[in-house]
């Protein structure tokens, strides 16, 4: 009975989408009174979607295979984490919790919207009611995961193994908050173009939404790196895989967007590229929904191949994104550009950003789709890999980082670039000095990696001079000093801390990519290896049995240079409804660096090893938790609260 309850919980959500899409879209001039109604239908739609979602995790919990989508991914020996999470690790289910979050956001916004001007709050649910809308009405129509199973098979298929990880309990809801989230940021774009509503005030409330996205796709994406790096057992953290740019790409674009945003608060300029940005980063989002659900990749990270699915997401992208840009296109030449600045100020070093990072976008877009493309078009099959992508964000990006550490140094409007030279100049001879030592002392020989120790030190150390230089620091007693940092607002800090956290992840970055060793070798019981001054012993190996599957466990002791000593173990799963295997991998951490190792396949009587010493990677992932933080501290400043500033609303009252 829950099934069905959840079932009809979504076509009442539907329906409620369709006409709150209408309402908003269509009467938005009507004022208070539709804003109120706009605001219940939003809150209803979250209440009946959450109704629907838990009615498909009591089904996978208890077991009940009556349910196709539990039939074909569920089991009932598995742990029950894995059973809430096996939800959403597949087509039908992901697709509900899509739109879980896409409900959420509206509703968020319904709650916390109370000062936003009526007729701009009845657009922005009103688009979001039509997002929810389409997306709906596609699950319903081709993609339903409430359809039963009759008879009820006694026992489930299992999920993917690979997929019974913490892993898919974290990752995919976090990436879906960060994809999702800027559908609120698309929303207030449309808002915007339909009303000419675009000032400061409007970018005040949409750059919290968006840093709340930032951050959401950060951690995903960051949760989806350590994941693949410790569960495919390929010891690797990135792949450049067309799904892992499909989400790299938004983040790039809400990075874009969230510093463009800040140059229209503070001085009412880029109207226009913000607006672009907002409608192109949530189409960078739709992208990577229909690479992953339209059948043409084939990948751990693809959930359906069927290509009807595909096409009819790609007709729904299509009028979505198509329709945006065309009001976009013609709206646009009657906005105002705003506020003029020199080159050299905060808003040029503003906008060198978002240039760098939106020819980063188009380059890893080109990456991505260029060989699916020649493929669909001529029937050519060609790679772009890694050396590709490698050679041209590096290349874009070292200037980037180069000219980072400036900008907050600089004067908005106008300012001295010299001036801002010399603050820095101490941090240039840090970074150098740094850079050069420890490339002498790990032996490298003339390649990229001191200049890559050089911009992730520069980046690091000058992400603390605007701190420095605004508590004047060795220039006044230190307790005053101590004082004014105290009295510096949290956005102050959490530009600093953002920047720090890249830095950090940079170095991680090159410190690995340069120092990685890796063995591959044969050990029996009782025999030892070495790596990087690591001995690892192979104590030995036993079969042991888990809550759903069998392993063969290899039992390793690894001594370090200092002589500290650890206990590791490797496994290789068979799982038992399936019987397919998976590999878990042996990890040891060292202060930021890890000892890796592999049990590969038994050969005859002795065991493939496979170890790898991977120096101060964990700075890769500290960084990307240190930029999360620093823009949940930043959504702290009750300058960023959620919420529009009250005096748009009496502006608009008097203007009324």
């Amino acid at each position: 009975m829950s099934i069905e309850l959840g079932h009809f919980a979504l076509i009442l959500a539907f329906a409620i989408a369709c006409v709150s899409a209408l309402g908003g879209l269509l009467l938005w001039q009507r004022g208070e009174r539709l804003a109120a109604v706009m605001a219940q239908a939003s809150i209803l739609q979250f209440v009946l979607v959450s109704v629907a979602f838990l009615a498909v995790v009591q089904a996978f919990v208890s077991s009940d295979f009556s349910l196709a989508l539990a039939v074909n991914h569920s089991h009932s020996l598995k742990p029950l984490i894995f059973k809430i999470s096996g939800v959403w690790g597949n087509h039908e289910g992901s697709l509900l919790l899509w739109i879980l979050i896409l409900v959420l956001f509206g509703a968020l916004v319904a709650a916390f919207g109370r000062r936003l001007p009526a007729d701009l709050s009845n657009l922005v649910l009103g688009t979001q009611s039509l997002l929810t809308a389409a997306f709906a009405g596609f699950t319903l129509i081709t993609s339903n995961p409430f359809e039963r199973m009759v008879p009820a098979p006694l026992e489930g298929n299992d999920l993917n193994p690979i997929l019974q990880d913490i892993g898919l309990a974290i990752h995919p809801p976090l990436l879906y908050a960060g994809y999702v989230g800027f559908s609120i940021c698309f929303s207030f774009a449309i808002a915007a173009l339909v009303s000419g509503r675009i000032d400061q005030a409007w970018a005040r409330w949409v750059r919290p939404w968006t840093m709340l996205s930032w951050i959401f796709l950060t951690l995903g994406i960051a949760m989806g790196s350590y994941w693949a790096y410790y569960e495919l057992g390929w010891g690797g953290w990135w792949f450049w895989d067309p799904v892992e740019n499909a989400s790299f790409m938004p983040w790039l674009s809400g990075t874009a967007l969230l510093h463009s945003a800040l140059v229209m608060e503070k001085r009412n300029a880029l109207k226009i590229w913000t607006i672009f940005l907002a409608i192109i980063t949530f189409s960078l989002s739709l992208l990577g929904t229909f690479l992953v659900r339209s059948g043409i990749l084939t990948s751990v990270h693809t959930f359906a191949s069927d290509p009807t699915r595909g096409l009819v997401i790609l007709t729904m992208l299509a009028i979505l994104i198509g329709g945006a840009f065309l009001l976009f296109a013609i709206r646009s030449p009657s906005l105002r550009q705003g506020g003029l600045f020199a080159p050299i100020s905060r808003e040029g070093a503003l906008i060198l950003n978002n240039l760098f990072l939106a020819t980063a976008v188009g380059a890893v877009l080109v990456g991505t789709l260029y060989p699916l493309l020649l493929d669909a078009l001529t029937g050519t099959t060609i790679s772009v890999g890694a050396p590709f992508f490698n050679f041209t964000f590096g290349a874009l990006m070292a200037p980037l980082l180069l000219v980072l550490p400036f900008g907050p140094l600089l004067a908005w409007k106008r300012a001295d670039l010299v001036a801002a030279g010399q603050r820095l100049m101490g941090f240039a001879a840090l970074a150098v000095f740094l850079a050069i030592l420890i490339s002498a002392l790990g032996g490298v020989s003339i390649s990229m990696v001191p200049i890559g120790l050089l911009l992730g030190f520069w980046v690091t150390f000058g992400s603390i001079a605007e701190l420095i230089e605004r508590s004047r620091l060795g220039r006044i007693p230190l307790g005053e000093s101590f004082r004014r940092l105290a009295g510096l607002s949290r956005s102050i800090w959490s530009t600093a801390i953002g920047h720090m956290g890249l830095g950090l992840t940079v170095l991680g970055i090159v410190a690995v990519s340069a120092w990685e060793t890796e063995l591959v070798t044969t050990l029996n019981p009782g025999e030892t290896a070495e790596l990087a001054g690591y001995v690892i012993h192979f104590d030995d190996f036993e079969q042991l049995p888990g809550a759903n599957y069998m392993a063969d466990t290899g039992n390793f002791t690894v001594t370090a240079p200092d002589g500290s000593t650890a206990r590791l173990h490797a496994e290789r799963r068979t799982y038992v409804a399936s019987g397919m295997p998976t590999t878990e991998a042996a990890i040891q951490t060292y202060g930021f660096s890890q000892l890796y190792l592999q049990l590969g396949e038994p050969l005859q009587d002795t065991h493939v090893i496979r170890l790898w010493h991977k120096p101060y990677i964990l700075l890769i992932w500290i960084g990307a938790l240190v930029m999360s933080g620093a823009g949940v501290l930043s959504l702290t400043d009750r300058r960023l609260r959620i919420g529009a500033p009250q005096r748009a609303r009496k502006a608009s009252e008097t203007a009324a």
